[in-house]
């Protein structure tokens, strides 16, 4: 098990996305239409990880 604290989270969330010049939305988009290289995809899921551990869940119920 890996701990770390919220702020270690939130920078390496951060230093991430500065590191593929895009914001969580778009990577998470351009991942969804499979428009990723491998490396930019693993990074969308570490992104969307630290995201989850530092928000919760999105609530992805339909209306």
């Amino acid at each position: 098990m890996v701990s770390t604290t919220r702020e270690a989270a939130s920078r390496r969330r951060e230093q991430l996305l500065r590191g593929v010049g895009m914001s969580a939305e778009e990577l998470r988009d351009r991942a969804a239409a499979h428009t990723l290289p491998m490396d930019q995809l693993m990074v969308c899921h570490t992104v969307e990880g630290l995201t989850y551990l530092l928000d919760g869940p999105r609530d992805v119920r339909p209306e």
